[in-house]
This record gives C-alpha cells, structure tokens and sequence, in this order.
C-alpha cells in the first residue's frame, strides 16, 4: 500500500453522481484520482461497480453507510464493500436516536460501535467514525468524541479525522492527530474560509500543509478531497482541491 493515497468522497459531486454516477467516476480517474469514497452506489450492483473501478483504475477505499443502514443489514454492506474490495465502513454523522449532550449517550454509543466494530473486523472491514462539530461538545470535563474513541477499541473503531469541522469550533486537528497517532487511517482535507463557510482545498485560511505533514507522520494513508458545498460547480472544485493537495503532498515529500 502506498505511502499516501489521494481519493475523493463523492458527496462532493453528488449532482453528477445523481445525474450518470459512471460517467462522474470517469470524470474522476481522468482528473488524476487515485481512489473514491463512497457516500451511495448509485443502484449500480457489486460487481459491475468492481469492474467499472477497476477498468478506471479507481481504488474503493472507503464507503460513507449511515448508522440506521448498517444496524438495517450489517452483512449486506459489508458484503457490498468486500466485493468492490472496499477496506473501510464510515459512520457520516448520527442520526438523532444516537445524538446526544451528554458523556452517557456517547458510551451508549461507543458500546453500540463496539459491536457493529467487531463484527465488521471478522469481515476483514475497519469501522471508521466521521467526525462532526456537535463532538465536541463537552461532558465530565472531556469532549464526546474523546469519549467515544475512549470507550472504544482502537483496533475496531478509528477516527476520520475532518479538518473543516475541527476548524468550525477552533480546535486543532494537529493535535488530535498526534494524540490518536495510528487511529487515524483517513483525513478528509476540508478547508474553510475566515467566515467559516466550507472552501476548496487550499483557498481558504486552513494550514493545510501542516495537516497534511502531521498526518504522514502519524501513519494516515488515505487523505480524502471532500467538500460539502463546494463554491464553483462540484467537478471544478474537486479539480481545483486536487491540483492544490498535489503539488502540497510533492512539497513536504
């Protein structure tokens, strides 16, 4: 496995997927993608989405499946993922059953992901946790995500570390990054602007760069474009969050 590999989660271009999601994959490898994470698969079944990433010359590396799917029918996506060769499960956000204030809900929850954790990891599937702001809200003098990635396994549950959302309520992913050094597979390269509204990677006031060189040296492999209202239309800004994010990770090696 390479040392970094640059992917795109498709949410970012979720009109174009809508509108032909095969002709928006194509549109992806020729921009110089390496890999896709996935937010939906468009209908299109298993192996024919094998075999489309594979004559693009895509990588599935992860799949964003809303928590009320996986508890719906676990072994059906795991068994989709397997079959795209797809290594990674991605919780996007909680639904309201789950969201909570307090550090109560968030063990309810990490016992909940322990679970749904375990048995993924005998699929040969890592579960992942997206991070959001409403995790850092604070309980018992600690943050929820704290909490969570406290209660959990380190080995059945990880972290995709967000940078916008950390940037949204000013803390620093550096640091949590150091903290869970080798609990942090993928980083979605989010940047913002000074009012706070989402922006293409590199155009706003976020160090990406420093993200980026912290993470290579914490173990994270996988570092994801993702945008989730993009300023130009969808498939000009992930070109343009592209160009930017390759010639930073040429920068610092």
């Amino acid at each position: 496995m390479p040392k970094k590999c640059v992917g795109l989660q498709l949410y970012t271009i979720r009109d174009e997927t809508a509108r032909d999601f095969r002709t928006a994959l194509r549109h992806i490898a020729e921009m110089g993608y390496q890999a896709v994470e996935f937010a939906s698969y468009g209908g299109i079944p298993s192996k024919e989405m094998a075999l489309l990433l594979s004559d693009l010359g895509l990588r599935a590396i992860g799949s964003h499946v809303g928590l009320a799917l996986l508890e719906r029918d676990l072994e059906r996506e795991i068994q989709y993922c397997l079959e795209i060769g797809c290594p990674y499960i991605a919780i996007p956000t909680l639904t309201p059953q789950w969201r909570s204030s307090d550090g109560a809900g968030y063990r309810r929850l990490a016992a909940h992901l322990q679970k749904i954790g375990l048995i993924c990891k005998e699929h040969g599937i890592a579960l992942l946790y997206h991070n959001h702001d409403f995790d850092f809200q604070q309980s018992e003098g600690n943050y929820l995500l704290d909490i969570l990635l406290g209660e959990t396994d380190p080995t059945v549950l990880q972290l995709e570390l967000d940078t916008g959302w950390f940037a949204t309520v000013g803390i620093d992913p550096v640091a949590y990054l150091r903290q869970y050094a080798g609990r942090v597979p993928f980083i979605h390269l989010k940047d913002i602007t000074a009012e706070r509204t989402f922006a293409e990677v590199g155009e706003g006031v976020l160090d990406i760069a420093a993200y980026c060189k912290v993470a290579m040296e914490c173990g994270t492999q996988f570092y994801i474009v993702e945008n989730d209202t993009p300023r130009y239309p969808s498939l000009e800004s992930v070109q343009r969050s592209l160009n930017t994010l390759n010639r930073i990770l040429a920068e610092i090696g």
